[in-house]
């Protein structure tokens, strides 16, 4: 179930992080940036994501239109997933969230674990 924080006057800031807020979605949504992508490669790049969090998270991006699911009757079934128009707007955010980052790297994240989305190579470090 999807968090909604209160936002009584409307923010933006507020509203935007009760659609791509959380440990995933920002990951996954990075990860769809240059192409579709099966729901195997997500749960593989995302690890340690168990795979009904992995699902319950896509579910609620494409409920607010931010992916878009492809399904196709193969043997063996076969999904992806790619950014809808309305989830290419957040590419600027995501932009501005690695600038943001690359200023800060001299900061170390509290998890020992952290998650870096490379686009040019399509992987996904732990470091």
């Amino acid at each position: 179930m999807r968090k909604m924080y209160p936002n009584p006057k409307g923010c933006g800031v507020i509203r935007t992080v009760s659609y791509v807020g959380g440990k995933w979605k920002l990951l996954i949504l990075l990860i769809l940036i240059d192409k579709p992508v099966r729901f195997g490669k997500l749960f593989m790049l995302l690890s340690p994501i168990s795979k009904k969090v992995l699902t319950q998270e896509l579910r609620e991006l494409e409920e607010d239109g931010l992916i878009i699911r492809h399904s196709y009757l193969e043997k063996p079934p076969r999904v992806e997933y790619e950014l809808s128009d309305q989830g290419k707007k957040v590419l600027p955010v995501l932009d501005a969230m690695r600038a943001l980052g690359d200023e800060l790297k001299d900061i170390q994240p509290r998890s020992v674990k952290s998650h870096c989305y490379d686009a040019t190579t399509s992987e996904l470090s732990l470091n």
